[in-house]
């Protein structure tokens, strides 16, 4: 799971009430201190690059003397993330190898949208609050000039580009503590139960559901799926839309996103069945009553997988 928000939204608030749970928290901005942290390779590279005036009388990093050199010109930015992007990337990745088999490992990561990484999570939290909230919160609590502040985050993401990556928004504009109840839900309702049939292969248990009214969020959570599964399933796919009912605009349906994925000349399904597995869209088995119930007509040599994650039904239809 990826969480984020903008600066004063309530980030570190909402990673702390999920490590009490018991998530596993690998922290972005913690990992980029360690991989530089003096004796490291990641601190002798940056020094080769760069010079050692980059260097604080202690041997540590002195961050504003690299940011001096490391901005000055696209080609140095270019070097400074050459040397630290796979440093991190490698961290993160041992983090994450090193969590029990039954963990929920939360990636906190603050640029999580500015990067593009939405689509490598299984699922995107998004803390969000307004930006005079922000603001406020960052002054008062941080001691941070406001001119400085509103500087900051007028370089981050937009909060509408925030929210376009949200498959869970959680509203932090209320009084201190307001938050963790919806926090708590979270935990017992979606990512529990996420992680116990991503783990064990099992689709998410489908209620019948009722025909409702059409939702317009319902293209931008089509959208987020078939991010994640372009990155899955890569040149395997010759393509993947958004199919069905709720793929037309303005049209009552059942709340579920239907995706069709045209498999690539000479690819089969089961190339892909334990990559959609692995992002949390375990394949549906011929004959299981699931698909009765999903409501979804196979033609000849079309597989069905579903999503593993109880808060948005997908319905997921390979083919030639």
């Amino acid at each position: 799971m990826g969480l984020t928000g903008g600066m004063g939204a309530g980030k570190s608030t909402v990673a702390r009430i999920l490590t009490e749970r018991g998530a596993v928290l690998v922290d972005s901005d913690v990992i980029a201190r360690e991989v530089v942290a003096p004796g490291t390779e990641g601190l002798a590279a940056l020094v080769a690059a760069f010079g050692d005036d980059i260097l604080a009388a202690d041997g540590s990093l002195d961050r504003p003397a690299l940011a001096a050199k490391a901005f000055a010109s696209d080609e140095a930015r270019a070097t400074l993330n050459g040397i630290t992007h796979p440093l991190v990337g490698r961290r993160t990745a041992e983090l994450i190898a090193a969590a029990p088999a039954d963990g929920i490992v939360v990636q906190d990561i603050p640029l999580l949208v500015e990067n593009g990484l939405a689509p490598f999570m299984n699922l995107v939290v998004i803390v969000d609050a307004a930006e005079e909230t922000r603001v406020r919160r960052l002054v008062e609590f941080r001691g941070i000039d406001e001119a400085d502040a509103r500087a900051r985050i007028a370089a981050q993401a937009t909060d509408a580009q925030r929210r376009a990556a949200a498959d869970v928004l959680l509203d932090n504009n209320g009084a201190n503590g307001r938050i963790d109840a919806e926090v708590h839900r979270l935990w017992d309702e979606r990512l529990v139960p996420f992680e116990r049939n991503l783990r064990t292969r099992t689709p998410a248990a489908r209620p019948e559901l009722p025909v409702v009214e059409a939702d317009p969020e319902w293209p931008a959570q089509a959208r987020r799926v078939i991010a994640r599964l372009a990155v899955a399933c890569g040149a395997d796919a010759r393509g993947i839309e958004h199919v069905g009912a709720t793929a037309v605009p303005g049209k009552p349906a059942v709340d579920v996103i239907d995706i069709r994925i045209t498999l690539a000349a000479g690819v089969s399904a089961d190339a892909l069945r334990d990559r959609l597995a692995d992002i949390g869209f375990p394949p549906v088995a011929a004959g299981d009553p699931l698909i009765a119930a999903m409501g979804v007509d196979l033609a000849a040599g079309e597989r069905l997988h579903a999503n593993a994650d109880p808060g948005r039904p997908v319905n997921l239809i390979l083919g030639a």
